[in-house]
């Protein structure tokens, strides 16, 4: 592989970013991202905040050496566009990956979340990203989360912000320990403490959704109950939506889906869109390549644009 750091073997900078139109998005940024991720930025002339994430985009992208591309779309110039893809404010940035959207954010962010987000994106294309120092102990306090440990976990990352309080990856994962003890109270004060400059980072917006599915867990129903009261009655949408909160509090994440897609397809706009916004949610708690996100995110686009 490429030296990322250096650049050697890195492509020239007028084939790692160029403007894409309607008309040649789906050959920039859909067929292309089949072969590695495509970071799209969705921007327009008379936005501020556009004019400064741009080239600090750009140049993450270039310091990538060709790990990534970039495409930037006009949203004034392609409106129809922007309206299928829902991009609902600016500046927005999307990565794709086998043509789909496996990560992104809103708004303005700082330069060290600009490169974790294409540090992300590589990693989701089976590349390998530039990492820091602390990279191995987070490693290892997901371990430890992941085996059950989550007491050690919470220790480990909050040793991680004594060395590094800005450290996303720690935040979301102390966040989500304090979720795995059920302390879901204190996994709420650490998301609120957390600084300014990462409170919007794509680690703490997958903490605070986990923080929200927790709390949905602890009401949930049981999923016998509501699986024959949609069973006697298909079209009671609330009870397929009750359903697919137990069924995610029981850990059924995919059968939650299931039932979530079926009430979008049957009305998207039932409890002013409860289905898309508790779909988006659950896909934002999972890793973006999960096979589960990657499914879910190609079949609800598929209703959306039907």
């Amino acid at each position: 592989m490429m030296d990322i750091l250096t650049g050697n073997g890195a492509a020239p900078a007028a084939d790692l970013i160029k403007d894409a139109t309607e008309a040649t998005f789906m050959a920039d940024v859909i067929e292309a991202s089949k072969e590695l991720p495509i970071i799209v930025d969705f921007w327009a002339p008379w936005c501020g905040p556009c004019k400064t994430l741009g080239p600090q985009l750009e140049e993450a992208v270039k310091a990538a050496g060709g790990a990534v591309k970039m495409v930037k779309v006009n949203v004034d110039e392609a409106q129809m566009l922007a309206g299928q893809l829902q991009i609902q404010s600016i500046p927005t940035v999307y990565a794709f990956f086998q043509g789909q959207p496996v990560d992104g954010f809103q708004g303005a962010q700082p330069a060290s979340e600009i490169k974790a987000f294409i540090d992300r994106a590589i990693e989701a294309g089976g590349g390998e990203a530039a990492g820091g120092h602390l990279d191995e102990a987070v490693a290892a306090a997901e371990e430890m989360l992941a085996e059950g440990a989550a007491v050690d976990a919470a220790q480990t990352f909050a040793a991680i912000l004594e060395e590094d309080p800005n450290h996303a990856a720690a935040y979301g994962g102390l966040v989500r320990a304090h979720i795995a003890t059920g302390d879901l109270d204190q996994a709420e004060a650490v998301l609120n403490g957390a600084p300014a400059e990462i409170s919007h980072a794509p680690e703490l917006e997958a903490a605070h959704a986990q923080l929200e599915l927790a709390r949905q867990a602890a009401d949930a129903g049981p999923v016998a109950e509501l699986l024959a009261a949609v069973e006697a009655d298909e079209s009671n949408l609330q009870a397929r939506f009750d359903l697919a909160t137990a069924l995610h509090a029981n850990g059924d994440v995919e059968a939650a889906v299931e039932q979530l897609l079926t009430l979008f397809r049957r009305d998207r706009e039932w409890n002013d869109g409860a289905a898309k916004a508790q779909l988006l949610t659950i896909f934002e708690a999972l890793k973006p390549n999960d096979p589960i996100v990657l499914n879910g995110r190609r079949r609800l686009s598929s209703m959306i644009f039907a």
